[in-house]
């Protein structure tokens, strides 16, 4: 591994779904090599991609070329402020508002869509109107089991 002062952040197209093989092919052509790589990131919010951390593109040109799945290199470097967001875990409450449309993603209304009709940031649940039954249901639940579909039209600017 190399000085991680100097190390810029360069970008890999991959086939898509097959992002973890190839950076843990990358990581083994790596050890065997001594390549200085610093870093190798396969995150699961950008599909199709893996990021490599090195010194200068032809140190990563030589970590991936040849391999099964990798479809060429991304011109230029990654800023570090454009990949920052995938890093930093915001809790969901606080992208949550009332009007918004959610599926439900765990729990007995597992699949279901709903709108909010109230949050309470204290308890960390809101309160939904279900959907897909034949009359409203308010069901207050925990804000983890919910995933955003929509934001309501009248959000605050």
């Amino acid at each position: 591994m190399s000085d991680k002062s100097n190390c810029k952040i360069f970008a890999i197209k991959t086939t898509g779904g097959q992002e973890k093989i190839v950076a843990k092919l990358v990581t083994n052509r790596v050890s065997v090599r001594k390549l200085p790589i610093c870093a190798i990131m396969a995150l699961d919010d950008i599909k199709g991609y893996i990021l490599l951390e090195a010194d200068n593109a032809q140190v990563v040109n030589e970590a991936v070329s040849g391999l099964k799945h990798v479809k060429g290199q991304v011109p230029g470097m990654i800023q570090h402020e454009d990949i920052e967001k995938f890093f930093i875990i915001k809790p969901i409450i606080s992208e949550l508002s009332i009007g918004d449309i959610v599926e439900i993603i765990a729990g007995p209304f597992k699949g279901m869509k709903a709108k909010i009709n109230r949050i309470e940031v204290a308890r960390s649940e809101a309160t939904i109107i279900l959907f897909d039954v034949p009359y409203q249901l308010p069901v207050t639940i925990d804000v983890n089991y919910l995933k955003i579909l929509s934001h309501s039209e009248n959000e605050e600017i």
